[in-house]
């Protein structure tokens, strides 16, 4: 008696925390290009769901100007724009960025949301917000399910995260 053909196995990537894919691992020879090619390209990403964080993420910019990190500024929101967040973090990797420094207020969702599309570190800054003095950021950023890591600083705390990038990269 013949046995039928079973059909190919598919192997679905491995799932972390309440079903999202993991990131991809780095892949040591697209690393090694990179480290070949002397770009200008910034190495940090600074982004915010609002143009209003844009003065209280400033002192992140400035750290990193001092220690002579290149980085990029964006604003994107999780809520509002949540395709486009995506889209960023997928291509981040591939763009030169190292780390990114995500600021945002009220539930900030935006650290958490980045962390979950990308591999990079991701440093979380908690903007003070109208209620509540930053406690509602501080604990959204900082609660993160396993395998979701964000790196929190204090509320309002955008010089230390620009500090902290630069120490992630040896700077």
């Amino acid at each position: 008696m013949e046995t039928p053909e079973r059909a190919p196995e598919i192997v679905a990537p491995p799932v972390e925390s309440e079903g999202a894919p993991a990131a991809p691992p780095p892949r040591p020879e697209v690393e090694a290009i990179f480290e070949e090619i002397e770009v200008d390209a910034p190495v940090v990403g600074i982004i915010m769901g609002s143009k209003n964080d844009k003065p209280k993420m400033q002192p992140a910019g400035q750290a990193l100007q001092d220690a002579g990190i290149r980085y990029e500024v964006r604003v994107m929101s999780a809520h509002r724009d949540p395709e486009l967040v995506r889209e960023y973090c997928h291509a981040a990797r591939m763009r030169g960025l190292r780390v990114i420094i995500a600021g945002a207020g009220m539930s900030a969702a935006l650290p958490g949301v980045v962390a979950a599309h990308t591999d990079l570190p991701v440093i979380g800054v908690p903007i003070l917000g109208k209620s509540l003095g930053g406690l509602d950021s501080l604990l959204s950023i900082a609660q993160m399910p396993p395998g979701i890591p964000v790196a929190c600083v204090a509320v309002d705390g955008a010089k230390n995260a620009g500090v902290l990038a630069g120490r992630i990269l040896g700077c």
